[in-house]
C-alpha cells in the first residue's frame, strides 16, 4: 500500500438553510450547532471538515446519528455541495467539475455500496452487478465474465439468473459490493453499508471486505455508528460530534490515547484485548532479546499474546515482522494497556476492570 493522498479534504463547511454564507460568518466566530439551529434557523452539517485520506488504504468516519458522517461521504461523489472548503481526488478540485467531468468521476472513479443494497428487483443478480459497464452502453455479453468474477470472488458463483428477492440480506449486499469492483473504480464509498444486516452476517461481510481490501487495495471510504466495526475495518479513523472532527489517526493510537472525554466515553466499555496489536505496546528494538518465552507477530491481538502466556505476566516475548525482530513486549506492559486511560495503571487495577 501507498501512503499517497487520494483524497483531501480542506476547510469543509456544509449549512442547511435559506442563507448559508450569512451564517457560515456566524459559525466562523464561534458558533455551534445547537447555537446556530435556536438563533438562526439553519443546520450546521460540517463544520471546518480536515482529512487526508491515503490511497490503498480504508478510512472510516464513524460518529452518532446527527454527527455528520453520511453528509461528509456524499461530499466526496459531489450528491452534496459545500457551503465552503475543497475536495481534492487525485489532486484535483471536484468542486470545479463541469457535468461530464461529475459523470466521469461517478461512473469510472468511485463507486458506492448502500445500506438499503439499492439492487434493481427486476434486474438478475448478473444485470445488477453489471450495472456499470450497462449504463455506459454495453451489453451483458461485453460484461458477463467480469461481473461473474467478482460475483465468485463474493462467494455467489452460480447466482447469475437469481432475482433480489430470492436472495438474503447477506447475499444481496455482496451483489452490491461485486457491482462497485465490477465497475472497476479506484474509490469505494460504503454508507452504513453493513447497518443493516445480522450481527452473525454483519461479521461475514467485515471480514469479507478486510480479505479484499488485502488484495485489492482499493481507497475505501466506509461510514458506521459502530465503534466496534470502525476499529476492525480502518487504517485511518476519524470520529465526527456535531458536524466537526473530535479525533482523528490510527486507530490504535485513539484507543490509547484519546483526546476528549467524548472519545473516553466511546472506548470504555471496548474489549481492548480483542482490539489492540502488539505493535502497539511493544518496546520497539532490533537489539538480541536474551530469555524470552517465544515469538508474536507485531500484529497479533492482545488477546491472542494472553491466551498464549496462560495469563502469565513474567513472560516477555520477541515481536517479529515479516521474520524479522522489531520490538520486545513484556506481558506487564501488554497488562498495563488494557486499562483505560484514567485508570491506575497497575496490573492489580487491569485485572479488577478485566
Amino acid at each position: 500500500m501507498t501512503n499517497d493522498i487520494k483524497i483531501s479534504i480542506r476547510n469543509l463547511y456544509k449549512i442547511f438553510g435559506d442563507d448559508p454564507q450569512n451564517a457560515l460568518e456566524h459559525v466562523r466566530q464561534g458558533m455551534g450547532k445547537t447555537e446556530l439551529l435556536a438563533q438562526h434557523n439553519h443546520v450546521l452539517g460540517l463544520n471546518d471538515i480536515n482529512v487526508d485520506m491515503p490511497a490503498g488504504k480504508t478510512t472510516v468516519i464513524m460518529g452518532l446519528s446527527g454527527s455528520g458522517k453520511s453528509t461528509l461521504i456524499r461530499h466526496l461523489n459531489r450528491l452534496i455541495d459545500p457551503t465552503a472548503g475543497e475536495v481534492l481526488v487525485d489532486g484535483d478540485d471536484i468542486l470545479s467539475y463541469n457535468a461530464k467531468q461529475l459523470r466521469d468521476l461517478r461512473q469510472h472513479r468511485m463507486s458506492m455500496v448502500f445500506q438499503k443494497f439499492a439492487l434493481f428487483p427486476h434486474r438478475t443478480v448478473l444485470e445488477n452487478t453489471g450495472l456499470a459497464p450497462s449504463v455506459e452502453g454495453k451489453g451483458k455479453s461485453k460484461y458477463a465474465d467480469e461481473a461473474r468474477k467478482w460475483l465468485a470472488r463474493v462467494g455467489l458463483e452460480g447466482q447469475d439468473d437469481q432475482y433480489p428477492h430470492q436472495l438474503s440480506g447477506g447475499m444481496q449486499q455482496r451483489v452490491g459490493i461485486a457491482r462497485a469492483l465490477t465497475s472497476n473504480s479506484d474509490i469505494m464509498l460504503m454508507d452504513e453499508a453493513f447497518s443493516a444486516l445480522d450481527p452473525l452476517i454483519r461479521t461475514d461481510m467485515q471480514n469479507l471486505l478486510i480479505e479484499l481490501q488485502a488484495e485489492l487495495q482499493k481507497t475505501v471510504v466506509f461510514i458506521t455508528h459502530d465503534l466496534d466495526e470502525a476499529l476492525k475495518l480502518a487504517d485511518h479513523l476519524v470520529i465526527l460530534k456535531d458536524g466537526f472532527i473530535v479525533q482523528q489517526g490510527e486507530p490504535q493510537h485513539i484507543l490509547l490515547n484519546p483526546a476528549d472525554p467524548y472519545i473516553e466515553d466511546f472506548v470504555a466499555d471496548i474489549n481492548r484485548a480483542r482490539v489492540l496489536r502488539v505493535r502497539s505496546v511493544m518496546r520497539k528494538t532490533t537489539d538480541a532479546a536474551g530469555d524470552v518465552s517465544g515469538e508474536v507477530d507485531h500484529d497479533d491481538t492482545l488477546e491472542s499474546v494472553i491466551e498464549a502466556s496462560g495469563g502469565d505476566t513474567t513472560n516477555r516475548y520477541r515481536v517479529m515482522k515479516n521474520g524479522e525482530q522489531v520490538g520486545m513486549l513484556e506481558m506487564l506492559d501488554l497488562v498495563r494497556a488494557l486499562v483505560p486511560q484514567g485508570g491506575s495503571g497497575d496490573p492489580e487495577s487491569a485485572r479488577r476492570t478485566g
